[in-house]
């Protein structure tokens, strides 16, 4: 497999990340610097990541309820808890798929394929991600047309893809985009707060009756319905 495949299979981080690093020249084959990308190291090859020894692991995808309180990093500077506090360390070297911000909880995926990442990242696939929204007060729906036909955020058009009612102060909300904080901030701009924020559904792929904090391995079926979306 290509280097930046091999780099993603080892648990370094989604393709994109991968080939930064090759191109920073942190990589090495064989005790060689290494910025071929068209590079296939072997399994009798040493790859190495800023001096770190590598090995590819079989593709592996999971599903967490994240609650709310947990970074979606593996570590944070303001020691805050941690996705992978809630995780076994053989989950360690796996990387999330997306974000969520600390106060926010649902579905996240954490895997060590680089090629997934990369379907349900890129925001030329269009993905899918539902979200129940809980507001501080009523909703207006008259202001639904400012958050479907978009509001500036960092300079760009953020967009709510669908947005529908399911009591007076919960609403059910897609994206496709994956800007910083994008419904929170896009609420706040027409005056509401988000008082809770649960992501429930990523494509195809919902988040069930799994508890909160417990996490779950996808299946092959799973998978394979992950890459067709």
């Amino acid at each position: 497999m290509r280097l930046n495949r091999f780099l993603a299979a080892a648990g370094v981080g989604s393709r994109r990340y991968c080939d930064e690093l090759i191109a920073a020249g942190r990589v090495t084959i064989n005790g060689k610097i290494c910025t071929n990308f068209s590079a296939q190291p072997t399994a009798r090859d040493h790859v190495k990541v800023d001096g770190k020894l590598l090995s590819a692991q079989p593709p592996l995808t999971i599903m967490l309820y994240k609650p709310a309180g947990f970074v979606s990093t593996r570590q944070d500077v303001h020691v805050r808890n941690t996705i992978f506090d809630l995780l076994p360390q053989k989950f360690s070297r796996l990387f999330s798929i997306g974000r969520l911000d600390a106060q926010s909880e649902g579905l996240l995926l954490l895997t060590n394929d680089g090629d997934l990442a990369q379907k349900l990242t890129h925001p030329g696939y269009k993905i899918d991600k539902e979200y129940e929204v809980t507001l501080d007060r009523a909703w207006d729906r008259e202001l639904g047309p400012n958050l479907l036909n978009g509001i500036f955020l960092d300079g760009k058009r953020a967009r709510i893809e669908r947005l529908r009612s399911l009591t007076p102060t919960r609403l059910q909300v897609v994206l496709r985009q994956g800007i910083n904080r994008q419904i929170r901030r896009m609420f706040e701009a027409v005056g509401y707060r988000v008082k809770h924020l649960v992501r429930i559904r990523i494509a195809n792929l919902r988040l069930g009756d799994l508890p909160r904090s417990h996490w779950r391995v996808l299946s092959k079926r799973e998978i394979a319905l992950l890459h067709d979306a």
